[in-house]
């Protein structure tokens, strides 16, 4: 093993040794890596002089090395009892950075925060170079690490100040209201097993979270889009705790539902601007964020849901 450029380089016997198979296979996977040009060989491979013993002579030979790049993509195809638990090991390392809301720790420096940037972007096109998926969690790795790197990349212009609300919707064709909001949430709980306390309002925040969306101040919408009205939704429905069960899936699925009835949930090609494990994520994401952090989360939901994303 070899640490040189700040990354870490194996040649092709080292990641033998690493994931538990044979060396063909390795190299077979490497060469697929390159023929897609899913990695660019010029910079995920370097030779490196090394002194061997064949038969009688000391010879020197220049042998391939691989980059962290090369040896996370090679961990996401080899079938090995090794690759399966690197694979794993690899999921739930993303999922705790993505899910815990890492990139809006304000204690993170901006180059803590690159690194981040870039490992999401790496694993995200590892991850979707995949031709088949073991099962459900890996393909809702896809669309949280997918959608999530945009969020990211967000959050970085927000540092810089230039973060905006643009590209948005201003004709609202659909008004919620307290009524058919409550009428959405009732056919949600006969999808969930029919229990009186999904739903069940604990106060009147809810009704007051439907109201704050259409607030006004001298005569002006204070969310004047229909995607900052969306966002305020998911937000003030996530945090308000209106019910006795179900807050969050209720949250999503008004936000889905209202988008839905605005026409803005799908793109000119037919799919969702959000897929469902970024959704996922960002209610997770607002349900542990701090009150202060409330502009921050609503700018990120409508910067992922407008027309440029």
């Amino acid at each position: 093993m070899r640490l040189e450029g700040e990354t870490v380089w194996l040649s092709q016997s080292q990641l033998s040794e690493l994931f538990n198979t044979d060396r063909t296979s390795i190299l077979r996977h490497i060469k697929n890596i390159y023929k897609t040009e899913e990695l660019d060989e010029s910079t995920t491979c370097a030779f490196f002089a090394q002194v061997r013993e064949e038969g009688s002579r000391v010879v020197t030979r220049q042998i391939p090395y691989y980059n962290l790049d090369m040896i996370i993509s090679v961990g996401y195809r080899v079938n090995s009892k090794r690759g399966t638990q690197f694979r794993i090991w690899a999921n739930k390392v993303l999922k705790n950075y993505l899910v815990k809301g890492y990139a809006i720790n304000d204690k993170i420096t901006q180059k803590k925060y690159k690194e981040l940037s870039q490992l999401v972007h790496i694993l995200g096109r590892t991850i979707n170079s995949q031709p088949e998926l073991s099962n459900s969690e890996n393909q809702n790795l896809i669309n949280v690490v997918t959608d999530y790197t945009y969020a990211l990349d967000t959050l970085d212009r927000y540092d810089y100040q230039e973060l905006k609300i643009e590209r948005i919707t201003s004709e609202n064709k659909f008004y919620a209201t307290y009524e058919n909001a409550m009428e959405t949430i009732h056919n949600l709980r006969k999808k969930f097993g029919g229990s009186w306390l999904f739903g069940n309002e604990k106060d009147d925040s809810f009704k007051s979270s439907i109201g704050q969306i259409y607030q006004t101040f001298d005569g002006i919408d204070l969310y004047p889009s229909v995607e900052e009205k969306a966002a305020m939704l998911l937000y003030l429905v996530t945090k308000n705790h209106s019910f006795s069960d179900g807050n969050k899936r209720i949250a999503a699925t008004l936000f889905l539902w209202f988008m839905q009835n605005n026409s803005i949930l799908y793109k000119s090609d037919g799919s969702k601007r959000i897929s469902n494990g970024a959704l996922v994520a960002l209610t997770l994401m607002i349900a542990e964020s701090r009150p202060e952090e409330k502009d921050v989360m609503v700018k990120v939901v409508v910067n992922l849901i407008n027309k440029d994303n």
